[in-house]
């Protein structure tokens, strides 16, 4: 099946061009794309030094099964999960199905592999091309593990559903399965893109009191109450590691602290940054990926604070993706506001050009 594609160039590029998707075999699933989440992580794909199909947030309708598949039907439609759990590792037996150690990209060093189909699945110019994440959502079609698919089960437009898998679990997740935020606590979270925004409504769900939201970015600002935030901080420029915010959010908090603080903005020099928001035995959260070497005071940990680092919110697809659309259709759980902007796969670096500049709170490529 011929199939338009972005792909990665391994040069620090991407095209778009043609693909050759084949049938299922065994335990894999033919998945139509309708809908795929726009992210940092798609546009760092181009600097991983090898060809590949991009994109690993996505929704669908699944078209055809191996003879393997037992949980979806041809029909169905889908959301796609990149942390894909194979359920027998020890990691998957501890419940850290986000950190499977035979199946995580992340945790097996090679985003581009990690519970692929067989490459030879996928082709472009007759060689097998591997796909980001093992999923490659953008695409209009892929070939996936059936691990790496939740069934959706609810009226969901496919855009809101694209952003689920990655974005809004992340910082959902961040705030509910790793910080366990408590009702009537304070929250900082550090950036409010797409993830920071999720931090932010995740912790309204939760029942926190008092959210504060901190962004140079004025508009992020004003999207940032939308989605619960109660207090804003915009910071001076000059303020490089947020300590003059950090005396702000003191006083917000009558001069203690947050209980929690999130960082989001995958800025290296603000590693620390949530440290300095919390309180003694206060808990600083460490969302957005920083993977450089950073400094870090000890004074900063000054008493009985905990920094954590979780990877995609802890995700358990099966338990937590139904959540968040229960979530969703309850009302409680704001996904459709949060597409600011679709586009076409040919438009994608318009897309990715909208997100860099924060002028999205979510982008999404619609086929």
């Amino acid at each position: 099946m011929r199939a338009k594609a972005a792909l990665a160039t391994g040069t620090g590029n991407f095209q778009i061009d043609f693909i050759e998707v084949a049938e299922p075999q065994g335990d894999e699933i033919l998945v139509e794309l309708k809908a795929a989440g726009i992210c940092h992580t798609d546009f760092d794909s181009m600097s991983w030094n090898k060809p590949l199909v991009m994109g690993h947030e996505g929704a669908g309708v699944v078209r055809s099964v191996g003879p393997d598949v037992r949980k979806v039907q041809p029909g169905d439609a889908v959301i796609l999960n990149w942390a894909i759990p194979c359920g027998q590792c020890f990691q998957c037996a501890e419940g850290n199905q986000h950190i499977c150690e035979i199946n995580s990209p992340v945790t097996s060093g090679n985003r581009a592999s990690g519970g692929h189909a067989a490459l030879e699945r996928t082709t472009y110019q007759n060689q097998p091309i591997e796909r980001a994440f093992s999923l490659g959502t953008l695409s209009e079609y892929t070939v996936v593990r059936e691990a790496a698919v939740v069934k959706t089960g609810i009226e969901i437009p496919f855009a809101s559903a694209a952003i689920v898998g990655c974005g809004v679990m992340t910082g959902f997740g961040s705030v509910v399965n790793a910080a366990q935020v408590k009702p009537g606590r304070s929250v900082v979270v550090l950036g409010t893109g797409g993830v920071g925004l999720n931090v932010i409504q995740g912790a309204r769900i939760a029942g926190a009191a008092m959210i504060i939201a901190v962004d140079i970015n004025a508009n992020r600002l004003e999207m940032a109450k939308q989605y619960g935030a109660t207090h804003t901080i915009q910071p001076n420029r000059d303020d490089v590691e947020l300590l003059q915010v950090a005396q702000q959010v003191k006083e917000l908090t009558g001069g203690r602290g947050a209980d929690y603080a999130f960082e989001c903005t995958a800025i290296p020099e603000l590693g620390a940054a949530p440290l300095a928001m919390v309180r003694n035995a206060g808990v600083a959260c460490q969302v957005s990926g920083i993977e450089q070497k950073i400094t870090i005071d000890m004074n900063l940990f000054e008493w009985d604070k905990i920094y954590i680092n979780p990877l995609y919110g802890k995700c358990r697809p099966e338990i937590d993706i139904p959540i968040l659309l229960k979530l969703y259709q309850k009302g409680d759980l704001m996904l459709d506001q949060m597409i600011t902007r679709t586009y076409a796969l040919d438009d994608l670096q318009q897309a990715f050009d909208d997100m860099r500049n924060g002028r999205n709170a979510k982008g999404v490529v619609v086929f």
